[in-house]
């Protein structure tokens, strides 16, 4: 409505300047005198202008007849396309500035018009790989999204532009959720420009999702050779696949492959903790602990992890806790000063019933990084030391509200996952799961650390149970067991019994004997 309304004030401020200059012209004394066969013309101010204006049109004219009789003489002396291409100069010009006209309305976010001066340069142009790209992409901008689907099996069509249209389709299908259409014509544009970097990213993302790891992998090789991927981030991405095709293999029972599949992803990438720990699995189901010895200390020296501390434990799952405690020692050298070698060493000492090393090996954590599992292991250590019910529930209580620690986080969205898996639950993304505390917007509730077991075997008496002076603390047992139920403080190598479903805990059985 402005643009319109200022328009409009330009044309009438040129015709007022028009005018203006007429009357200014028409007072004006003088003129032009022209004299021709003896005859002597004078011209007005005005009419000298209107003359002026009159030969720039005759000599234009001229001109453009000048240009067709040469074109109509080299048609008679043979050349029998001079006519057809001194007209096509012309639909080249008009269709060539509506082509320019459209691809500046799609940059400033006019669709409807984009799509019309696109229309306007196909009548003069007939370039269809020119036009219809800008008015596939200003129906999209305009919404029109079976007009520009439209347009696009139409660029299929031709040779020159069967990738765009492919390409094209591929976007709709994606942002509409239909992830099988999707990956099909992302292999069909794989397959024509296997090269695009883009193509190769969509591919590989839609073949993670499908659970198509073999074809990832191949994909994942083309972008290596293609450059569009450090070897560095090559290596780390394929042993990921190699990871996620053996636990594939392993759901399928084929236990031999599955091994096989584990044992090469942690070859390709030590430091990634569930190859690790597959591979170390595997080791031991072929009888070869000292080779799962081996992986674990590896991927321990690079990256302490409480599942590492399972997976070693579980190599010799039937020996004391004091024995225990001495094969750990290897583990405890690597990484003397991680904070996961401190809360190993502490649960270890627990179970082994030396509650003051506990405290010693768990140090000020408690004071400096307090987790639910940091609380959890000082409830531990007071009940053995025999302190009072009310002192452990405190710890207790303090553990619940307390914050999970590092847990599977992923780096594109921030979700958190129970478990390690190769593609992000939530976004979806590839190969972007980290084991780090998460952002404090994205925490969550202490649900998962093993309080259970502790709180089930604590009190013997609970009529002599002292009354809680906190009003946070004096809420019910039963209702902190409700909120702890799955939880996981004290993992399976801190106890001689055999590893739960995660990391196990301490049976509250021993714990009960041990207050007796």
């Amino acid at each position: 409505m402005l643009w319109s309304l200022i328009k409009i004030l330009i044309f009438v401020a040129i015709v007022a300047a028009l005018t203006l200059g007429a009357g200014y012209l028409l007072e004006t004394d003088g003129g032009i005198q022209i004299t021709a066969g003896g005859e002597e013309y004078t011209l007005g101010p005005l009419q000298s202008v209107i003359g002026a204006l009159l030969l720039i049109l005759v000599v234009w004219v001229f001109l453009k007849l000048f240009s067709l009789l040469i074109a109509t003489l080299r048609f008679l002396n043979g050349d029998e396309t001079a006519i057809s291409r001194y007209f096509d100069r012309n639909r080249e010009r008009k269709g060539f500035q509506a082509l320019s006209e459209g691809m500046m309305a799609l940059a400033s976010g006019e669709g409807r018009l984009a799509m019309a001066k696109a229309s306007k340069a196909e009548r003069y142009l007939q370039k269809p790989e020119l036009t219809d790209l800008i008015t596939a992409q200003a129906a999209e901008m305009s919404g029109d999204k079976a007009k520009a689907e439209q347009v696009y099996k139409k660029l299929i069509q031709n040779d020159t532009t069967r990738f765009i249209g492919v390409r094209g389709i591929m976007k709709q299908k994606l942002a509409a959720g239909e992830t099988d259409v999707a990956l099909k014509l992302a292999e069909r544009a794989f397959a024509i420009k296997p090269k695009h970097e883009e193509t190769q990213d969509v591919l590989l993302q839609l073949q993670a999702q499908k659970q198509d790891w073999a074809g990832a992998r191949k994909t994942l090789n083309a972008k290596l050779k293609s450059g569009s991927l450090p070897r560095d981030v090559h290596k780390r991405r394929d042993a990921v696949l190699a990871l996620s095709e053996a636990k594939g293999v392993l759901e399928d029972g084929n236990t031999i492959e599955a091994r096989e599949a584990a044992i090469e992803a942690n070859r390709l990438s030590p430091d990634l903790i569930p190859a690790a720990v597959l591979a170390a699995q595997g080791y031991i189901e072929q009888g070869k602990p000292r080779y799962a010895v081996r992986v674990l200390k590896k991927a321990w020296e690079m990256r302490p992890h409480p599942e590492l501390a399972g997976a070693f434990a579980a190599i010799a799952p039937d020996e004391t806790p004091q024995e225990r405690l001495k094969r750990f020692q290897q583990l405890v050298k690597l990484q003397p000063d991680h904070r996961e070698t401190k809360l190993l060493l502490a649960e270890l000492n627990i179970a082994a019933e030396d509650f003051p090393a506990a405290r010693r090996a768990l140090g000020n954590l408690h004071e400096t990084d307090p987790d639910a599992r940091v609380l959890t292991i000082m409830a531990a250590i007071e009940r053995g030391e025999g302190a009072s019910d009310t002192v452990v529930k405190g710890w207790l209580a303090k553990a619940v509200t307390a914050p999970r620690g590092p847990q599977w986080v992923c780096d594109n969205c921030n979700s958190i996952h129970t478990g390690w898996a190769p593609v992000c639950e939530n976004c979806n993304s590839f190969d972007t799961l980290s084991w780090k505390i998460p952002p404090e917007s994205h925490m969550a509730a202490p649900t998962g650390v093993g309080m259970l077991p502790l709180i089930v075997g604590a009190l013997e008496d609970k009529s002599d149970e002292p009354e809680m002076p906190d009003a946070e603390v004096a809420a019910d047992v039963p209702e902190a067991e409700v909120v702890a139920e799955d939880a996981e403080v004290i993992p399976p190598e801190a106890s001689g019994a055999e590893p739960g479903p995660e990391t196990g805990a301490p049976p509250a059985e021993a714990l009960a004997e041990e207050r007796r």
